[in-house]
């Protein structure tokens, strides 16, 4: 790189400045850098994401396997088809103080049999029954922590509950009391899924290190080290549990593969170039998914990819540009696109096989603001929400919008769903719809 261009990303740096495409200081950076270089060109252009239908009469037909196993879809980060068909009439809130900048996260609930876990605004952890009552809450912060206004993240094993925090922190409560079992603090904070295999739980904090920690102890049994990036992103990390190994990606853009056993490193697979500045301090990757063969994700720069489990080798890539978790179902990968369409992906050839605008009944000047938050399929219908408080629902065979429900103004979670319910969380309560 030229002397020219590490001075003014120097500067950038020093100033706090944007690496926005569009901030004056980048159009600034590279004219001078064109006027330098004759034989400047700017390279690894993005390419626009879809912008309209295609095949939108096709029909798609689903097999009837549903995905009945919590352990398998918390192993595979895959719903798939769930045995969900309600007719969303609300039953009940669970309700909690408000979390401020909720907008930021990506908040999930934690399942213990038909009981949900969730947390409030100051970090207590609140446990309530199928009929909305409060069994137990508990808060194990201090006065100065609470300040801070911890979100938290679950994993349980039936008997232990495991929270982390983006502060540090990581303990472990008896599930049925709430009592605290162990508490400790990590080097850096946690920003990612907690997932817990066997006698250990993994997570990844925002150094991009992945730890692997004792469930009775709390013990950090080994860790995986991967390239840091310079920017914290918000942007919640994920991994997936597939025959004994881990696979995980990073801020950046990296894949990597570890024996649980071992602790070790099987391999390692950049899907971003490092030379893209702007690109790595802006990504945004959906949730990893996996069958049993097979990693697929896709991200907010219109790469779509599926990866071989065995080798860490590219089976294809595709452009699809979304930063939300897909949803495998047979041989057909479903996701929506940051522009709020509805694609449909050939899980074998990475082919785009139907394209349906579900943001069709927003109005034009307000869909350019609306993004879409997270979704999952049931019997015959899609559930779609939305950071303007709208559950839409699909028809999955035309990719049809069939209704849209409001549940609020402001963002609302992904949708999850448990036996007959379906459950969206807002900034100050869990709604729980039939």
């Amino acid at each position: 790189m030229s002397k020219i261009a590490l001075f003014f990303l120097f500067i950038l740096f020093l100033n706090g400045c944007s690496f926005n495409k569009n901030s004056k200081f980048w159009t600034a950076t590279q004219n001078i850098l064109e006027e330098n270089n004759p034989n400047y060109k700017e390279i690894f252009v993005e390419d626009e994401a879809l912008s309209k239908e295609l095949n939108p009469n096709l029909k798609i037909k689903l097999d009837g396997k549903t995905n009945n196993s919590l352990k398998t879809r918390n192993y595979f980060n895959n719903d798939g088809k769930l045995n969900y068909d309600g007719l969303l009439k609300k039953s009940s809130r669970y309700k909690f103080s408000k979390i401020k900048n909720f907008y930021q996260f990506e908040p999930t609930i934690s399942f213990n049999k038909k009981n949900i876990i969730f947390f409030d605004n100051k970090g207590s952890i609140l446990q309530f029954n199928d009929l909305s009552k409060l069994i137990w809450k508990k808060n194990y912060y201090s006065k100065s922590e609470k300040k801070l206004k911890p979100i938290l993240q679950f994993a349980n094993n039936e008997k232990s509950l495991i929270v982390a925090d983006n502060i540090t922190k990581y303990y472990a409560l008896d599930l049925i009391s709430g009592n605290l079992l162990w508490s400790k603090n990590n080097l850096a904070p946690f920003n990612s899924q907690i997932k817990i295999y066997k006698n250990k739980f993994f997570i990844i904090d925002f150094s991009n290190t992945l730890r692997c920690f004792s469930i009775s102890s709390g013990e950090e049994l080994w860790n995986i080290k991967t390239e840091k990036s310079l920017i914290k992103s918000q942007k919640k990390l994920s991994m997936v549990i597939v025959n004994g190994l881990l696979y995980f990606n990073n801020s950046i853009g990296d894949i990597s593969a570890v024996d649980i056993s071992e602790g070790e490193l099987l391999w390692q697979l950049p899907t971003q170039s490092s030379l893209i500045y702007e690109s790595a301090f802006s990504l945004e990757t959906s949730d990893i998914i996996a069958d049993r063969n097979t990693l697929f994700f896709s991200n907010n720069k219109n790469q779509i990819f599926s990866i071989d489990l065995e080798t860490g080798s590219f089976n294809w890539k595709s452009k699809v540009n979304s930063n939300l978790r897909p949803s495998l179902v047979g041989n057909f990968l479903f996701t929506v696109s940051i522009e709020g369409y509805l694609i449909i992906v050939e899980k074998k050839s990475g082919n785009i096989i139907r394209v349906t605008d579900v943001f069709t009944n927003f109005k034009k000047k307000k869909r350019d603001k609306i993004k879409p938050v997270g979704f999952i399929i049931g019997l015959n219908k899609i559930y779609l929400s939305t950071d303007n408080g709208r559950l839409l629902v699909i028809d999955t065979m035309t990719g049809k919008i069939i209704s849209t429900l409001k549940i609020d103004n402001e963002k609302i979670s992904r949708p999850f769903v448990l036996d007959d319910n379906l459950f969206v969380i807002k900034d100050n309560a869990i709604i729980k719809l039939n």
